[in-house]
């Protein structure tokens, strides 16, 4: 069924205008949509993704064009998409949040909020039930208890505040080193000495991880995490993960042997891993990682360069 459109018709934003004809009443981020929230006294439903990305196509066929669960997020909720890859501020602070909250993060990324923006409950994919679920449970806590959602804002809220200045306090000359060992003694209790990478499923390459792992490791003389990094890149580069043929990595493993890729491939992952493979071959001049840098340029240019020179930012897994 084709609805009418909503406020999204108008956007730019291909990640934007797939949601256009949703029976969900969409708007984009802007004054006007925050003041109706507020105005209305409704939460805000913050709903964050990008044009290729498999997952929110999932949630939007469950969800986003299920009119019953539209109906619920009109009634109770003002409704905002957001497009990472056009705002990425509006993005990395409701992905800190929902990190904070929930140990993990990524896309969709869907956030509830109070009508202040201040955010309360949050998370990646929701399958429907579960989503229907949560929207129903938030309306009537909203409704009958505003101030305990005010508690948890606020409480959310310090939390990010206290990790913002934590991550700015500087270190002392006496405490570096030993504060990198001890952290790398902590990471390396999570590793897949066997199979490289974090001993969990899906497995995601991490580039920037990996360059500090093996920069501060080489630094600390952690040669057990040096190691590993190097085992994983191997891993890596024999694995389904990358592509022998064409060049370029999916964006992550759907399993725990980097054999299954999911298809996806973004343009930021694949100039992280080129910068992460020169990095080893500067550590260790193995000739598999001067391949891999150079055929991984190569795909950039040959597969993610548009003809007015410009870069695309993924290659849509669907």
């Amino acid at each position: 069924m084709k609805y009418e459109p909503n406020a999204l018709a108008n956007a730019t934003s291909p990640y934007l205008l797939q949601h256009a004809y949703n029976p969900v009443n969409w708007y984009p981020w802007e004054e006007e949509s925050l003041e109706k929230a507020r105005r209305e006294n409704k939460m805000l439903i913050i709903s964050i993704g990008y044009s290729a990305c498999h997952w929110c196509h999932v949630m939007e066929r469950e969800s986003f064009e299920d009119e019953e669960i539209a109906t619920v997020m009109n009634r109770s909720f003002i409704n905002i998409k957001v497009d990472r890859e056009e705002r990425p501020d509006i993005d990395q602070v409701y992905m800190d949040a929902v990190q904070l909250m929930t140990g993990r993060g990524g896309w969709p990324l869907n956030v509830i909020a109070l009508p202040d923006q201040r955010p309360i409950y949050g998370g990646t994919y929701f399958p429907k039930e579960q989503w229907r679920q949560v929207l129903l449970q938030l309306e009537s806590l909203y409704k009958e208890d505003p101030d305990r959602c005010a508690m948890y804002a606020t409480e959310l809220a310090t939390g990010m505040n206290k990790l913002q200045q934590h991550l700015v306090e500087p270190f002392s000359d006496s405490s570096v080193q030993a504060d990198h060992r001890s952290m790398l003694d902590r990471w390396y209790q999570q590793c897949d000495l066997e199979e490289g990478g974090p001993s969990r499923v899906p497995k995601f390459p991490l580039p920037d991880s990996y360059r500090y792992l093996l920069a501060s490791a080489t630094t600390c003389g952690h040669h057990e995490m040096v190691d590993h990094v190097h085992h994983t890149l191997r891993k890596l580069a024999f694995g389904g993960i990358y592509d022998q043929v064409g060049g370029g990595f999916s964006r992550y493993s759907t399993d725990g042997i980097w054999k299954v890729p999911h298809f996806e491939k973004m343009l930021y992952d694949n100039a992280g891993l080129i910068a992460l493979y020169a990095d080893a071959y500067r550590e260790r001049p193995d000739e598999l990682y001067r391949e891999i840098v150079q055929d991984t340029f190569a795909f950039l240019v040959t597969e993610m360069t548009s003809s007015k020179g410009g870069f695309f930012s993924a290659l849509d897994a669907d």
